[in-house]
């Protein structure tokens, strides 16, 4: 009731000093803006979800806790008073891992926060550029949030500039996205440049590589064909060095079967000038 009162007072102040000095105000509604950009449903339907397995999470350690707390209320009566403490002790680490997960979750920087804070806060950061867009354009010295904690107990609708937050943070998202799909266009192009520059890189690479290999190869060739000539020299040589032994040896063969014959020729010239 008090805060009402206050708010009611810094309303009708705001007002008289308006009314007094020709100031322009306006307002705008929170929540209709941001249930028209789908991208805050998205996000907010994202962070609704990740919020709902967090807490079945949580709601299933703690069922947990409760069936060890049954169950050990159920068998104290026959349990030693060592095994009593034991599994007491073992609830309450269970219940004191069950805050600090609850913390984790749910804390002053918890995930829910984190979470908030990259989906949400960027959604947020836009109508609130949006509202100062405006504002400066339409030269507004006020700019009440009608969702707020300002309640406002009277507004001229002819005020709400809801509508053109909307419609500038669509413009926006339009560019962004038309800007992103440039981006992105870009980047493919680059991409393939980038390709089409590596694939001729590769070509010749691939066509200096084909290329050593043929000198490498015509040098092996050539190499070959040397070593070949010389072969083919060197049995020459050893061909006709054994043709001229063949001959030598012919001949030597030739002049010493004559020397036999001639030999013989004699001896038998002798023979025949005995016997006459």
């Amino acid at each position: 009731m008090k805060k009402n009162i206050l708010t009611l007072v810094l309303l009708l102040t705001v007002s008289i000093i308006t009314a007094q000095k020709n100031q322009r105000i306006a307002y705008i509604d929170m929540d209709f803006i941001l249930q028209n950009i789908p991208q805050y449903i998205e996000a907010q339907n994202a962070l609704n979800d990740k919020v709902a397995k967090w807490r079945a999470n949580l709601d299933k350690e703690a069922r947990a806790i409760e069936v060890l707390k049954t169950d050990l209320s159920n068998e104290k009566a026959i349990l030693t008073q060592d095994i009593i403490e034991e599994r007491e002790e073992d609830i309450l680490v269970k219940q004191e891992a069950l805050r600090k997960l609850e913390s984790l979750y749910f804390g002053t920087n918890g995930d829910m926060f984190m979470l908030r804070k990259t989906l949400i806060q960027p959604i947020q950061d836009q109508v609130y550029n949006a509202v100062q867009t405006i504002a400066s354009r339409k030269k507004y010295d006020f700019v009440f949030d009608k969702s707020g904690e300002l309640i406002m107990l009277y507004s001229n609708k002819k005020h709400d500039i809801s509508p053109l937050v909307v419609k500038l943070i669509n413009i926006d998202q339009k560019k962004q996205a038309k800007y992103d799909k440039l981006a992105e266009r870009k980047k493919l192009l680059d991409k393939e440049s980038v390709s089409e520059e590596a694939k001729e890189r590769a070509a010749k690479k691939e066509a200096l590589k084909q290329k050593k290999l043929t000198e490498r190869e015509k040098k092996l060739k050539q190499i070959e064909e040397k070593r070949q000539a010389r072969l083919k020299a060197r049995e020459e040589k050893r061909r006709l060095l054994k043709e001229k032994k063949d001959a030598l040896r012919k001949a030597k063969e030739a002049a010493k079967k004559k020397q036999e014959e001639d030999a013989k020729k004699k001896g038998d010239d002798a023979s025949d000038q005995k016997t006459n």
